[in-house]
């Protein structure tokens, strides 16, 4: 039991509330996820099953695109309508600036990443004060959707992976997500998603990863982790006629090696 299950998570879960659902259905077998959504926001979660779990690092980096209704004229202190939120009456323009390629953002304190080796989200529950590092993400499509009354306006975003889209609407001016909803991560879409299929490892990275069929030799040297004479310009999924073999990464000098395996 092994690939992936694509799930629509709602409004008030946690990504492990998700994943435990999934986990119960299947009777205990190993699962995680590929991209955390926070509690209030919907949509897209990659539930990964058995071996799939070592491609949780390969999964993340697919850009994703997020639908977004934001309120203005008012602040919030996680960026989200669970924090404290302060009417300011001061409204973006029509349409705003809506910044693309390499953005520098700062996360909301209100975030899982780790500063000093805790939680951001725990330190500002605590009240303590500290400064969220910056990061360099890349938005690809920006793109206002509607506006409404002066008050709302709907965005859709396409961005890397790592981008707090809490923190593009906080930018726009006086704004907030009021909603978030992500429809798509790399290849694979929301509308896809039941919450019970599983679709098959080979099946899953092939749909973002070049596959190269190898046998003999080779596929034994790909089993144990050698280094395959295989030409790649970058990651590739090593196969046979059983199916995948390894996530291979090319070498210096030439050649690929195993990054993640899956059979002996």
């Amino acid at each position: 039991m092994d690939g992936m299950i694509l799930c629509d998570k709602p409004a008030g879960a946690s990504s492990h509330d998700e994943v435990l659902r999934v986990r119960r259905a299947l009777a205990g077998a190993k699962t995680g996820h590929a991209g955390t959504l926070d509690p209030f926001a919907t949509g897209l979660l990659l539930v990964l099953v058995g071996r799939a779990t070592r491609i949780a690092r390969y999964v993340l980096t697919l850009p994703k695109t997020h639908v977004t209704t934001a309120r203005y004229g008012a602040l919030s202190s996680t960026g989200d309508p669970d924090g404290e939120i302060v009417q300011t009456g001061r409204i973006p323009p029509d349409p705003p600036a809506m910044p693309t390629g390499a953005v520098r953002q700062r996360p909301p304190a209100y975030s899982a990443i780790r500063v000093g080796g805790v939680r951001a989200y725990e330190r500002a529950r605590r009240g303590e004060e500290f400064e969220m590092p910056e990061r360099v993400v890349h938005v690809h499509r920006f793109e206002q959707r509607w506006r409404e009354d002066g008050e709302r306006g709907c965005y859709e975003i396409e961005c890397s992976s790592g981008t707090y889209v809490r923190s593009l609407i906080a930018e726009l001016g006086d704004a907030y997500c009021e909603s978030l909803r992500r429809t798509w991560i790399g290849p694979w879409t929301v509308d896809a998603a039941d919450g019970e299929t599983l679709i098959p490892l080979g099946d899953v990275l092939a749909a973002f990863l070049p596959v190269v069929l190898v046998e003999g030799e080779q596929a034994r040297r790909a089993r144990h982790g050698a280094l395959v004479d295989v030409d790649a310009d970058g990651t590739v999924v090593l196969a046979d006629e059983d199916g995948p073999i390894c996530v291979a990464e090319p070498r210096e000098g030439g050649g690929v090696k195993a990054s993640v395996g899956f059979r002996r």
